[in-house]
Parts: structure tokens; C-alpha cells; sequence
């Protein structure tokens, strides 16, 4: 890789952490190239993406970003994960890291928040926006359905007892 290259690829990455929501770092020794084919297509699936690089370039890229904080994490073979959902990134990781012991998570950030191991892990817990909107659309939608039930019970029942009284007067 010449000069030109690295700083094509540092101003990338540079772009990638201004942009991004939430950030997480992991060590990726003894993955191989299925599984790291497996865990970018996981992440493609999500919205979210996934880099490796030198961490020399990385730690220059973060500089003067908003997750520059998280330059201590960068030593050994790492890899960033990344996307502009907050909960993406985090729980495909998590969830990729618990079927393959060689994907260790070292820490993240979420904009100026540090964010170490279990702070990524309760991140991935939490419900995705889609989650989160589906579930409100449900609770919006639930007592307008119960009002048209409570509406509609006194017309039914009124239909009901006229029902019966005209069968009541047919037989006698």
C-alpha cells in the first residue's frame, strides 16, 4: 500500500467515524475467511459495516473525531464494526461473538460515550428502532381497537334482546 493509498484510507475511515452512531472494536485472531465473510454479510444484512485495518491508520483517523477515545483499543488484529443504528452493529457482533469464541469484543463507543465489553453487550440488548416502532404502533392502535369494541358491545346486545323478545313472541 503506497502513501497515497494510506491517506485515501484514513480519510475513509475518518468519514466512517463521523458518521457513524455507535462504534465497536473487537480482536479477530483465528476467524476465518468464511466466518469474516459471514459476520461482513450479517452486518451488510443490518445496515451496518464492517473494516479492518492498520491500527496505526485507524489511530490517525480517529484523531479529532468524537470516538477518538477509543484509540487505546486498537492493538493486536482489530476490527471495527459500525453502523448509524445504534443497535445494529452492536447486537450482530454480540451475536456473532457468542457463536465464535475467536471474535472477542474489547469495547466500543457511541458517539463521546466510552463504551467497554459489557457496555457494548447491554447496547445489543436493547430492542432495535424497528423493535421500538413496531411495538409503539401496537400500543397506539391497541386502544382504538378496544374503544371500537366497547362501542360496538351495547349496539350487539341491544340487537340481542330484540332478538330474543321477537322469538319470545313468535312462540307464543
Amino acid at each position: 500500500m503506497d502513501r497515497a493509498e494510506k491517506s485515501q484510507l484514513v480519510e475513509t475511515l475518518q468519514s466512517v467515524f463521523q458518521d457513524t452512531g455507535v462504534l465497536v472494536v473487537a480482536h479477530y485472531a483465528g476467524l476465518s475467511v468464511a466466518d469474516m465473510t459471514s459476520l461482513r454479510a450479517q452486518m451488510r444484512e443490518a445496515g451496518a459495516g464492517v473494516r479492518v485495518a492498520k491500527n496505526r491508520l485507524v489511530k490517525l483517523a480517529l484523531k479529532g473525531t468524537d470516538v477518538e477515545h477509543v484509540s487505546d483499543l486498537f492493538q493486536g488484529p482489530t476490527v471495527i464494526a459500525y453502523s448509524g443504528d445504534l443497535v445494529a452493529a452492536p447486537k450482530i457482533a454480540v451475536e456473532f461473538a457468542k457463536a465464535n469464541q475467536n471474535l472477542v469484543i474489547l469495547g466500543g463507543a457511541m458517539g463521546t460515550t466510552n463504551l467497554d465489553a459489557d457496555g457494548v453487550k447491554a447496547l445489543a440488548a436493547l430492542p432495535s428502532l424497528d423493535e421500538l416502532r413496531a411495538k409503539l404502533v401496537g400500543l397506539v392502535a391497541a386502544p382504538a381497537t378496544k374503544v371500537a369494541q366497547v362501542l360496538a358491545a351495547p349496539a350487539g346486545q341491544v340487537a340481542r334482546v330484540v332478538g330474543a323478545y321477537a322469538d319470545k313472541s313468535e312462540a307464543a
